[in-house]
This record gives C-alpha cells, sequence and structure tokens, in this order.
C-alpha cells in the first residue's frame, strides 16, 4: 500500500515549507493508522493532493465552505465520488503555511511538529473523522496523538503552561 501525495505551493512569498517527501511521510502515517485498524488486509493506494496557499486563498475558501470569514490552518475536501467509481482519490487538503507557522510560534512548537499534526488532522478528515461533538473529538485527538508519537512528536494537544489548544479548523 503506498500513499501519493500530489503538492501544490501556491504561495506568494517564500515560506519555510516541509519538503514534499516528508509530507508525503506525514500523510501515508496517518492514512495506515486508519488502514491498519479499519481494514487490515487492505492493499490498495490512496492518492491525495495537499496544496499549500497563503492566508488570502485559505480566507477565501474557508468563507465559501465554511461560512468563516478568515484564514485557517488546514482545510479537507473529502473525495465525493460515486459509490460505482472506484478511485484511490482519498480528498484534498488546503493547509495556510502562514497561519501554520503563526500557530507554532504562539504556541511555542517546533514548526515541523505543527506541520506534522495539520497533515494528519487534515487527512484524518479525510477519512471521515471529526471533532464536532465531544466523543468524536477525543477519538479522534487520541489517533492524532497516537500517530505523531510513532513519528516522535510530543502531543500537541499540550503546550508548556498545560493549557488544551485547538485546532481552529
Amino acid at each position: 500500500m503506498a500513499t501519493i501525495v500530489d503538492v501544490q505551493l501556491a504561495l506568494s512569498s517564500a515560506q519555510q515549507v516541509p519538503s514534499e517527501h516528508q509530507l508525503g511521510l506525514w500523510a501515508e502515517a496517518a492514512i495506515q493508522s486508519h488502514t491498519q485498524a479499519q481494514h487490515p488486509q487492505a492493499n490498495s493506494d490512496t492518492e491525495l493532493s495537499l496544496r499549500i496557499v497563503d492566508p488570502e486563498e485559505s480566507q477565501n475558501l474557508n468563507k465559501q465552505y465554511r461560512g468563516k470569514d478568515k484564514p485557517t490552518n488546514v482545510l479537507s475536501f473529502p473525495a465525493d465520488l460515486p459509490d460505482f467509481i472506484e478511485s484511490p482519490l482519498l480528498g484534498d487538503l488546503v493547509i495556510c503555511a502562514n497561519v501554520v507557522a503563526t500557530e507554532a510560534a504562539e504556541q511555542q512548537k517546533e514548526l515541523e511538529h505543527h506541520w506534522a499534526h495539520m497533515v494528519v488532522h487534515g487527512c484524518l478528515h479525510l477519512l471521515g473523522y471529526d471533532h464536532i461533538d465531544d466523543t468524536d473529538a477525543e477519538e479522534m485527538e487520541a489517533l492524532e496523538i497516537e500517530i505523531l508519537a510513532r513519528l516522535n512528536i510530543a502531543d500537541p494537544y499540550i503546550v508548556e503552561n498545560s493549557k488544551v489548544q485547538q485546532i481552529s479548523a
């Protein structure tokens, strides 16, 4: 099983962005974790697009699809294909580089670790996880923590002052 990630850089200015290889490894970690838990015999490839954008594009998409007129860290657009079409396409992620960098600085997290969290978080949304109610949020957060721990990344919901940070997505 392989995860194919099509990375699109849509930035007007230079930003510190992880390599395509690293983004792919994080996506694959999330997808394989879910697949092994839900479908241990699965052996098919998965594809997703990951678009890295400026705040303006993030804000426009967030307003259009979520009714929130501000840029956000990650937006997830699951593939919505008819049942009779077999496709490895999982969907699209849109990550705002500026928001990720700002959040990492505010939360005193390593930038690379916050990027990993956003990729894992977005992939889990593509796989059907959500955090609308408390029970779903606890399940999704526990899975994020487990996946990130396997990547040697600390629990993203614990910060220096012991307050839990919520994801704005």
